[in-house]
């Protein structure tokens, strides 16, 4: 018997991209990038810390999805909310300069992006829906930055995203410290156990419904065979 349980199992290799919360930090990396690209070359320091800082909560999303364990994704998820609260920080410094203009009433709506409306989307698609389909308006946004009607990216546009997706982040501590709670009783071994229980139970779940479409399928042949 090995010395090392995993504790978590995924089906999908890139089953982070159900999670609304890593779509957020995707758009924001997007947006991130091209604010970045109209700052002075003065400001080099605070674009490179932007453009790490937005990298980062994407890929620690990513990376800690593939951990084995309850207890490193946890630890990740934490690694990117680090870095959410960095950009806040650096996105409030950029406004305060002057060089992040704040349009009250300015927000996400104005880009034609409702981060609620793509959820369905994300579930019916599995994840396999490129980020310009979700959000038409992003090749608009390519180049230049500024839209042919003037539109130009805003302080509250980066404070709604950045915030709704720290909300996002929560629910997903929440939900993982849920987890290791059940986890905590049980000895490596039980761990173990218990995920290869649910495997074995996945297994059986598609057995079940392959012979029950066999079944069906063989009933319908016989009664087309019974009524010419």
């Amino acid at each position: 018997m090995p010395n090392y349980f995993k504790t978590r199992q995924w089906t999908h290799p890139e089953g982070y991209k159900f999670l609304a919360v890593w779509t957020n930090a995707a758009l924001l990396r997007f947006l991130i990038r091209k604010f970045t690209e109209e700052l002075p070359r003065s400001e080099y320091r605070s674009k490179t810390q932007l453009d790490d800082s937005a990298r980062s909560v994407v890929s620690n999303i990513e990376e800690g999805y593939k951990r084995p364990t309850t207890k490193e994704y946890l630890s990740f998820i934490g690694f990117s909310q680090g870095s959410l609260e960095e950009i806040k920080g650096l996105v409030r410094q950029s406004h305060q300069d002057g060089f992040l203009k704040s349009v009250p009433g300015s927000s996400l709506a104005g880009l034609g992006i409702d981060l609620k409306e793509f959820k369905g989307l994300l579930k019916d698609t599995k994840g396999e829906i490129p980020l310009e389909i979700l959000y038409p308006p992003l090749k608009s946004l390519n180049s230049p930055l500024e839209s042919s009607k003037g539109f130009r990216l805003t302080f509250e546009m980066f404070m709604e995203l950045i915030n709704k997706t720290d909300y996002l982040f929560r629910n997903l501590v929440k939900s993982l410290e849920t987890k290791m709670a059940e986890e905590a009783p049980m000895s490596p071994r039980e761990k173990w156990l218990k995920v290869q229980a649910v495997r074995r139970f996945e297994e059986d779940r598609k057995l079940d419904e392959e012979l029950r479409k066999t079944v069906e399928q063989a009933r319908a042949k016989r009664e087309s065979l019974d009524n010419p």
